[in-house]
């Protein structure tokens, strides 16, 4: 009997003993087993890997919410901030076109009539003193500025006071144009000799010593106008009216009681005035003492 040869004998042992995979038939493990050690390390590592992407995922949303946050923040204190600038330039704008209306007003209808009879004293005057100032018709024309120059005062005054239309230049040129028309149509006519000397003197010393007084005491109040002012203004105007006019006859006895009657009321008011700036500096010394000595106690 033949015998196998060694080699092809141990070839059979060695696959035997050899798996599929040219691995150890002792190392080889059966299809379908599981090493339970190392499912659960699997497990395990599935788990910690789902915590931790669960707690990236959440440090993430944290911070996308800070960050959507803090740019909410940002964008709301960029809005207050653009408010604030746009608040502050709509104020400033405010206060400028503000300025710009009260710079404007001056031109207003009260104060055009007002420089009116400011223009209207040197053209009366002009017309008084015209071909000798002796000429009716020359007379007659400077009346006629007179009259506009005396109907404008009733009217300026109405008007800046019913359509609040009083600015610190009516304040102080409507006076100025008050006292420079009757004073220059005074002057004109005590130069011509129509009118004594001494007439045009208690007229324009009141006016002026009035106007003094005024100052003096403003720092206590303010005197009103009286009824008897306005009054003596009026018939001062008819009084002055009437002589600048070259009447003559019953009319030229009638500018007389006229004009003897605005002497009267000149003299009156001016110390009905005079009488309120004492009563008004008295009042007012007193309540500066009763302030001061509440102060100091």
């Amino acid at each position: 009997m033949t015998g196998v040869p060694a080699s092809a004998a141990g070839g059979s042992s060695s696959a035997r003993r050899t798996g599929p995979r040219g691995t150890s038939g002792a190392a080889q493990e059966p299809v379908g087993r599981t090493n339970p050690g190392s499912a659960v390390e699997r497990v395990a590592a599935e788990r910690a890997a789902t915590d931790r992407g669960t707690t990236d995922r959440g440090t993430t949303d944290r911070g996308t919410t800070d960050r959507g946050t803090t740019g909410r923040g940002s964008a709301d204190r960029g809005s207050a901030e653009r408010g604030s600038t746009e608040g502050g330039a709509a104020g400033r704008g405010g206060k400028i076109a503000a300025a710009a209306v009260n710079q404007a007003s001056v031109w207003n209808v009260a104060n055009l009539l007002t420089m009116l009879r400011l223009l209207l004293v040197p053209a009366f005057v002009a017309l008084m003193l015209g071909n000798g100032g002796y000429d009716p018709a020359w007379r007659s024309f400077a009346w006629a500025a007179f009259a506009i120059a005396m109907i404008t005062d009733l009217f300026d005054g109405h008007l800046a006071r019913t359509y609040n239309l009083v600015t610190d230049f009516g304040k102080i040129a409507d006076p100025i144009a008050d006292k420079a028309i009757m004073g220059a149509a005074l002057i004109c006519l005590s130069a011509l000799g129509d009118l004594p000397w001494w007439v045009t003197a208690v007229i324009l010393g009141r006016e002026l010593g009035i106007t003094v007084l005024r100052f003096v005491v403003i720092r206590y109040g303010v005197i009103p106008a009286s009824r008897g002012g306005k009054l003596k203004t009026l018939t001062q105007g008819i009084a002055v009216g009437m002589y600048v006019l070259a009447l003559t006859g019953p009319l030229a006895t009638l500018r007389f009681w006229v004009m003897a009657a605005a002497v009267v009321l000149t003299v009156a008011t001016g110390l009905d005035y005079v009488k309120q700036a004492i009563v008004l500096r008295r009042r007012g010394i007193a309540e500066r003492r009763a302030a001061l000595k509440e102060t100091e106690a």
